[in-house]
């Protein structure tokens, strides 16, 4: 009869399960639950079994009864030691319950019976109710962990591809879109950029020794006259007597209107594009 104070080391092999259900047994053979199911070695079978023949002699005899690999039984590899055979690997086997039981059907012999019980215990307690929820749990517990990781790699992958679109989104600015304009523009057209009026542009301009106003019109002073700011034009209109009369009109070229964003840029006044931006508002 094998020696039943061998005790099974639950802590190690069945991993937190062994903590919350309490197989309550010694046994002959170890139990391995690292895997989905519990297995045992085929060589540590045949000790128990007292089998008197070679293991590999046995196991090929025993294979002979139907087991099939990959469902009954995985071949590998146990090191005997440095004292048995020079601790080089013996080939093992890893056998499902099932098989196990078999095996021990037939020996034929009270010690297979013995050891078939036992066997009948370890898969009663496998499949006991507060073990088939230990497990769930287990299962669930692995999936939400695996989640988790994806999930916080996903939004890692997110956050990296919104910094590369907002790399290559061009930022929307006043210069910007200055740039994209050739046409000349109106003091009004302009003031309208920032919200204010020709009348406060003009007045401002002024105050900044820019222009001044000569009869209807407004005109740069002699230090930026030269400086490609401004483009005069005359229009013809029909007057109030019926005459044809002309007027001259003052447009900004794209060079003035970027003279004039600087020039108020320094004193704190931004167009209504670059205010939104800097100063946090919405960017719809």
């Amino acid at each position: 009869m094998p020696d039943n104070s061998t005790r099974i080391d639950l802590v190690r092999s069945f991993g937190p399960l062994a903590k919350s259900v309490d197989i309550g047994m010694n046994g002959p053979v170890s139990v391995d639950y690292s895997g989905d199911a519990p297995t045992v070695s085929g060589r540590d079978l045949h000790a128990a079994l007292q089998i008197g023949t070679k293991y590999a002699d046995w196991f090929k005899r025993m294979c002979g009864y139907g087991f099939i690999e990959g469902i009954d039984f995985t071949t590998c590899f146990s090191n005997l030691g440095s004292e048995m055979h020079g601790g080089q690997n013996k080939v093992d086997h890893q056998l499902t319950i099932n098989m196990a039981k078999e095996l021990c059907m037939i020996q034929r012999s009270d010690i297979g019976r013995q050891v078939r019980q036992y066997f009948l215990q370890v898969e009663a307690a496998w499949n006991s109710p507060k073990a088939l929820m230990v497990r769930a749990l287990q299962v669930a517990n692995n999936q939400l962990a695996l989640l988790t990781q994806q999930n916080a790699e996903l939004t890692s992958t997110v956050a990296v591809q919104n910094q590369q679109i907002a790399e290559m989104r061009p930022k929307a600015s006043y210069y910007d879109l200055v740039l994209n304009c050739k046409d000349l523009i109106s003091t009004s057209a302009i003031a309208k950029d920032y919200g204010r009026s020709a009348v406060w542009m003009n007045r401002w301009l002024h105050e900044k020794g820019i222009q001044f106003k000569q009869g209807d019109i407004w005109i740069l002073y002699q230090k930026y006259a030269d400086k490609g700011y401004t483009s005069t034009k005359t229009h013809s209109y029909c007057g109030t007597d019926g005459k044809q009369h002309t007027r001259v009109h003052t447009y900004w070229t794209q060079k003035g209107r970027l003279f004039i964003y600087e020039l108020m840029k320094a004193d704190g006044i931004l167009p209504l594009i670059e205010q939104t931006d800097e100063g946090g508002g919405d960017d719809a």
